[in-house]
């Protein structure tokens, strides 16, 4: 059987926050996975390919407005569905 709707392409600069302005409700309907330095990921907010970097949450911390603190980690970046 085949799928009636095409995976979107999944783009440069993607993020889980729906308030910014580089989430796309589209491609989060579909399951997505993230490989950073040869090794997949699960905790990753944000992701740009092209400047080579990821955030995660720093831990549990939180800040005034309940948000996860996020690190910005650099190096080598894939995205791609499942």
């Amino acid at each position: 059987m085949t799928e009636a709707n095409p995976l979107p392409p999944l783009p440069d600069h993607l993020s889980t926050d729906p308030r910014s302005p580089h989430h796309v409700a589209a491609v989060f309907e579909h399951d997505i996975g993230i490989r950073f330095n040869d090794k997949e990921r699960l905790d990753v907010e944000e992701y740009c390919i092209s400047e080579g970097w990821i955030k995660v949450p720093a831990g549990k911390t939180v800040d005034r407005k309940g948000k996860p603190l996020l690190l910005k980690l650099k190096g080598r970046v894939e995205a791609f569905y499942r």
